[in-house]
């Protein structure tokens, strides 16, 4: 293929994949109900009625309250993983490790009724608590992706300085080694957190009755008149999403580079 056609191909491609997002905050400011060009006027009407529906200040705070728990004992187990795994040579380290980020490459739609039939056979009642743990599943192989990249770019020569210098293995970690990589914690967190916000098959199979936004949007869809609303409230999570991912990817280049910085330079 030429560069004339692998550009054509580029364009038609980044069209057909973000031509949708960009049709979102149009017709999330048309005054018209009706989803189709050309567009009626300019309004704001729609992220008015947004702000002013309890259902849906209530779902946004299931989801907020789901993200903010899943991020963080994701991340935290995360910080397990990948330590154990760029630092320790232990039997069976691999099949252990494949077996943890398994979530990543089985269907999700597998993962909720496996974890529906789990919970119902123990008896524990559907509520936010079993999304979460369902969340915490699935986020938790792309925090150690991230943590795992943060650890293994480490200089294990300044952890044997912290060690002469008289610290414990806790001191080190906690001076030394957890400064170093909190840029990656960071990214593991943001992604993580936008992971479990989007997140829609294991809400609908856990949720039980408590509605988060993913699955509040797939029940507004049987309704003409609310697609308005949901189009403001795509452009409003497409936005955060956008956002916290650029924060994430921030954080982990910034990690990259000073540890690589630190590496060179050594403890001073």
């Amino acid at each position: 293929m030429n560069g004339g056609g692998l550009r054509a191909y580029a364009v038609l491609y980044l069209l057909f994949l973000y031509a949708p997002i960009i049709l979102l905050p149009l017709f999330a400011f048309n005054a018209g109900t009706i989803i189709a060009f050309p567009l009626k006027g300019f309004t704001t009407q729609w992220f008015q009625e947004m702000w002013g529906n309890p259902t849906l200040r209530r779902a946004l705070t299931n989801s907020l309250t789901i993200a903010v728990s899943s991020s963080i004992l994701a991340t935290c187990l995360g910080i397990f993983a990948a330590r154990a795994s760029t630092r320790f040579a232990f039997p069976g380290k691999g099949p252990i490790m494949g077996f943890i980020m398994l979530p990543m490459v089985l269907p999700e739609i597998i993962v909720a009724m496996s974890l529906l039939v789990v919970l119902l056979g123990a008896g524990i009642e559907l509520s936010i608590l079993t999304v979460i743990l369902g969340h915490v599943l699935m986020c938790t192989p792309y925090a150690i992706a991230v943590l795992t990249t943060a650890f293994s770019s480490l200089d294990k020569s300044l952890e044997e300085a912290a060690f002469d210098l008289g610290e414990t293995r806790w001191g080190a970690f906690r001076l030394v080694i957890l400064p170093l990589v909190m840029p990656g914690i960071i990214s593991a967190l943001l992604i993580s957190f936008t992971i479990s916000l989007d997140e829609f098959i294991i809400a609908f199979f856990l949720a039980g009755n408590e509605p988060t936004l993913p699955t509040y949007i797939f029940s507004q869809l049987r309704f003409p008149k609310a697609i308005p609303v949901i189009m403001a409230l795509g452009t409003v999570l497409v936005a955060l999403s956008i956002v916290l991912l650029a924060l994430g990817e921030y954080f982990r280049r910034r990690g990259n580079a000073r540890i690589g910085a630190t590496g060179t330079g050594g403890l001073v």
